[in-house]
């Protein structure tokens, strides 16, 4: 592909985020940022010129109906995606989707329907996958190297300022929830691409010390999975200073530690070639980590997602993660929730 066959991107939405896709369109080859939409005039003005759109605007219809925008990155708060979605949906445009899709299953649903009957892709941002371990991690799954699975789990003990927690953040209508669903949902996403959807969910929920927030601080909660193993989840935005995500899939023959994207563990009862330069290799740190900063990652990993959206649109080649697969995080979340209400196991919807 060369930049001659370029793709036009807009983004709705002008916060922090989107200056994250902004700087991935400008790095993707075959694309290019033309106009950006934005509730506030100031900050999509400025988002606009700071990465060379040609448009700005506050009306999302403006933007969705121009003809030299292919894709929109919809970069709202996450319980106001569904709309400006839809826009870019009806409009026949692709769209490029921040994390959740949505904040309830329902919505998420509403979405997906809409994209299916248009014809148009949705590509959801779980920039976790695109890492090279990951990806090793699940070619081992998938080779049958762990025999049968045991325990499969997500710790994700981050640390957030109390300032975090202004606006939207912390709400359930605009969040849909706090640490699961804000923080966690890239490691479970994770989770269950490596070890299948639980079968049921039993979770608990706290505010330990961001008690001003609608939503949870700290969640918990154990797994049940098809085939009988079980697994846990601990998230929380309130532990000091924050730890990198970690994610343990555990089986008869063999076991991982994955540490954001550094193997911190890689061992199999039947050692093949290639083990021991795994267990020292260099981690894949391009993406950065958001354990105790949320603008200490960069922009690769949306870069890898943007390119992998590019080369499914032009070359045809198979899209890492769609719309279907990343609905499964927003439905174990929201079992986990379901769960930590009701004091009973939930079974994911």
């Amino acid at each position: 592909m060369t930049k001659s066959a370029e793709l036009g991107f807009g983004i709705i939405g002008s916060g922090m985020i989107a200056n994250y896709h902004a700087l991935a369109i400008k790095d993707a080859l075959g694309a290019r940022l033309v106009g950006v939409a934005g509730r506030n005039a100031t900050t999509a003005q400025a988002l606009a010129e700071k990465h060379g759109a040609i448009f700005h605007t506050t009306d999302i219809e403006a933007l969705v109906s121009r003809d030299d925008i292919h894709v929109i990155c919809i970069t709202t708060p996450s319980g106001a995606h569904l709309e400006p979605a839809l826009a870019a949906i009806h409009a026949g445009k692709h769209i490029v989707i921040e994390k959740p899709l949505e904040v309830t299953v329902e919505r998420v649903d509403a979405l997906l329907a809409a994209a299916q009957q248009a014809g148009v892709i949705v590509a959801p941002i779980f920039q976790a996958r695109f890492g090279a371990n990951a990806q090793l991690i699940k070619s081992a799954l998938e080779a049958g190297r762990f025999g049968k699975l045991v325990l499969a789990s997500a710790y994700v003990k981050w640390h957030r300022a109390k300032d975090y927690y202004q606006g939207w953040k912390g709400t359930r209508a605009l969040d849909g929830g706090g640490a699961t669903m804000n923080q966690a949902i890239h490691g479970l996403d994770l989770l269950q691409w490596f070890a299948g959807m639980p079968v049921e969910v039993f979770g608990r929920t706290t505010r330990r010390v961001h008690t001003g927030i609608e939503s949870e601080d700290t969640a918990c909660a154990t797994l049940r999975y098809a085939d009988g193993a079980l697994g846990n989840i601990e998230a929380s935005t309130a532990t000091y200073p924050g730890w990198s995500r970690r994610i343990e899939i555990c089986g008869e023959h063999g076991s991982v530690s994955l540490e954001d994207d550094t193997i911190a563990r890689w061992n199999f009862r039947e050692e093949q070639p290639g083990d021991e330069a795994i267990r020292h290799a260099a981690a894949d740190t391009a993406m950065g980590s958001g354990s105790s900063n949320p603008s200490a990652i960069s922009h690769q990993g949306h870069l890898r997602q943007i390119q992998d959206l590019i080369n499914h649109l032009r070359d045809g080649i198979p899209l890492g993660i769609d719309g279907p697969e990343a609905r499964k995080a927003v439905s174990l979340i929201r079992a986990l929730y379901a769960s930590a209400e009701s004091g009973r196991l939930v079974a994911p919807a």
